[in-house]
């Protein structure tokens, strides 16, 4: 009868930790807009110029609440990590390439949070791997002759080659805000900055030339909590 005893015990306190600890997890959909820089050396070509281009993100989110100011989340996401490059020479402005990179994106990060019940603010730090899934370049190029330059426009899939590095890791900072209607639906507003420690580009041989992506993202969030 003891051990009878002892063993409901331990089921009751082992179903109340499952459902205190499932009480602290919330998933949901995200969606929104990224825009991106290339921080990249002249590469002997000093008259490139690259501007920013703008993509979206599709994804999921998982976070676990430690306590009511910390929490973990995840993202896992489809994002557009786009950029485009100019020529500025008299005889080639009309020269350009738009880079659409499509990344699979895994940010990791530490939700410390403050506010009320339902209106909360949230401040975000951690850092993200991700992987390169496909490159697509469209615009301008040009040839020439002893006596005319030629223009063309393009629009391909471009291919992979061992000079490109597909795995990146990075850090993020950013901030939230979020509004609870009730103990299970939340709708969350993000912004968050992805800053780039690894180079796509692994170099020529005889060139040093590092190439990082620095991403801005824009996202709406809605999150069930368990």
């Amino acid at each position: 009868m003891r051990y009878l005893h002892l063993k409901t015990i331990f089921v009751a306190m082992l179903l109340f930790a499952i459902g205190e600890a499932s009480a602290q997890w919330a998933v949901g959909l995200r969606g929104g807009w990224a825009s991106t820089t290339i921080s990249r050396t002249n590469a002997n070509r000093i008259d490139e110029t690259y501007s920013a281009q703008s993509g979206m993100e599709l994804g999921v989110q998982g976070r676990y609440t430690i306590n009511p100011w910390l929490a973990v989340r995840a993202n896992v996401s489809y994002m557009q990590r786009n950029h485009r490059m100019e020529r500025n020479l008299n005889y080639l402005d009309q020269v350009y390439t738009i880079h659409t990179n499509n990344y699979l994106m895994l940010p990791v990060e530490a939700d410390f949070s403050f506010g009320g019940k339902r209106l909360r603010g949230h401040l975000l730090a951690g850092g993200y791997g991700g992987y390169w899934l496909s490159e697509k370049r469209k615009g301008t190029t040009y040839w020439m002759t002893d006596y005319n330059i030629y223009f063309n426009d393009f629009d391909e899939q471009r291919e992979f080659d061992e000079s490109d590095r597909r795995l990146c890791a990075g850090l993020t900072a950013g901030m939230a805000i979020s509004y609870a209607f009730n103990q299970h639906w939340e709708l969350a507003l993000d912004a968050l900055y992805y800053y780039d420690l690894t180079s796509h580009h692994r170099g020529c041989k005889h060139l040093a030339d590092p190439r990082y992506l620095n991403t801005i993202s824009l996202n709406i969030n809605f999150l069930y909590n368990f």
